[in-house]
């Protein structure tokens, strides 16, 4: 007996990016896949994206808002949605025009899953590609069952919005999504609470384009009110966290942040960077070079070699003062920021430590 093929809704999510939203758009409405709709949420857009939405119209369902953020306009697009599985593609990316049927394959070999994420090629502002994907290759994404790993380290490997499709069933049991809770990182919040709604495929292979640009990363200007932002944004997904592991009968033990390396190196940059406003009062110096390193070895994903890179990243920022040691806070978050000279070296020195 052949399985139904499912439909699929892609929901495009804009605010104000009407130069790259017809390369987003049409690459939803030209998938391989036979059974798809389109959804285009704008979220208050003041630039022409509407005119670009309406040029589309015979291919998709818009859907005009006045602008509440990110958790506001996937609200918007998931009512309007009948689909099976749900992407959320934000409006400066584009997926490949076989992603959808990648997807929906791996889905039906396990209709268990409640969530099939996947790489994405990294791309510049004009389109061309950077070298790297989105999570980077060999940084694990989170497979089966996270829920052990969420509990323990308080993160698992996921990708950006558009790296992700989700089933509607499970998505029924945590939408609508607090709007004004997650008017940013709405992406974090639902990355977060699907995993207790079943398993989590992985595939590990570019099925779209991340797009790094001026708006969406950390750029070249790294300074503290990002990273706070940042931080912010973690301690509303432990909060949630805590909330969902004592809903399903879970314990949770300790500062789970404290186990999850990406957000000690946040707090690491913001207290460096920023001291007079950094958001968690208690911190110190040492105490987050120690945590650091700590989560590095002993909860990190990483490949030995890229833990000691960050070893060694915790004690330059930490140790080094902050006049010398700032450029180093960029050459981390953000791998464009690091100057010519920086990647040349890095590039002799990998093929090294993998004969390592």
């Amino acid at each position: 007996m052949t399985l139904k093929q499912p439909l699929v809704s892609i929901i495009v999510n804009n605010y104000n990016y009407a130069r790259f939203l017809p390369e987003a758009i049409a690459s939803a409405v030209n998938q391989t896949y036979p059974r798809s709709e389109v959804i285009v949420v704008d979220d208050g857009s003041i630039d022409n994206s509407r005119e670009i939405i309406t040029s589309f119209a015979d291919s998709l369902t818009p859907v005009f808002k006045a602008n509440g953020g990110q958790a506001s306009a996937f609200n918007a697009g998931f009512a309007a949605s009948q689909g099976d599985l749900i992407l959320f593609l934000d409006a400066d990316d584009y997926l490949y025009p076989e992603a959808v049927e990648r997807i929906v394959a791996a889905w039906q070999a396990d209709r268990g899953a409640v969530k099939i994420h996947f790489l994405l090629d990294g791309i510049d502002g004009s389109g061309e590609l950077l070298g790297y994907t989105y999570p980077a290759r060999g940084e694990y994404l989170g497979r089966g069952d996270v829920i052990p790993k969420l509990l323990s380290k308080g993160t698992y490997g996921v990708s950006p919005t558009s790296g992700n499709a989700l089933t509607r069933n499970a998505l029924e049991q945590i939408f609508p999504i607090a709007e004004e809770k997650y008017r940013i990182s709405a992406d974090g919040y639902l990355a977060t609470a699907i995993a207790f709604y079943g398993k989590i495929i992985a595939l590990e292979e570019p099925l779209g384009a991340y797009r790094v640009h001026g708006n969406n990363n950390w750029g070249t200007s790294i300074d503290g009110k990002q990273f706070r932002s940042f931080i912010k944004h973690d301690l509303k997904k432990r909060d949630l966290l805590i909330e969902l592991a004592t809903k399903f009968g879970y314990e949770v033990s300790g500062d789970l942040l404290l186990r999850t390396n990406t957000h000690l190196r946040a707090r690491m940059a913001s207290l460096r960077l920023d001291p007079q406003n950094h958001p968690v009062a208690e911190d110190r110096v040492s105490q987050l070079i120690y945590h650091g390193i700590y989560s590095a070895w002993f909860y990190s994903d990483l490949n030995w070699k890229k833990r000691l890179f960050v070893i060694v990243w915790f004690l330059i920022v930490g140790l080094i003062p902050i006049k010398i040691s700032q450029p180093a806070i960029g050459w981390l978050f953000a791998r464009e920021s690091r100057p010519q000279s920086i990647e040349w070296m890095l590039a002799r020195i990998r093929p090294l430590l993998n004969r390592a």
